[in-house]
């Protein structure tokens, strides 16, 4: 018997650089820090100069 059979191999790798995604947390945690400072400024002396 000659069987001709094609197999197909599959290599994943899983690049985990830990200091990319803690560089990445840090990013959008400090834009989420300036956003919400930047509210705060509007709330706190900026809108109560409208009343």
């Amino acid at each position: 018997m000659n069987r001709n059979v094609d197999v197909e191999r599959k290599h994943v790798e899983t690049k985990n650089d830990k200091s990319k995604v803690f560089a990445t947390f840090i990013k959008y945690a400090s834009y989420l820090i300036m956003f919400f400072g930047f509210l705060w400024f509007l709330v706190n002396y900026i809108f109560p100069l409208f009343q």
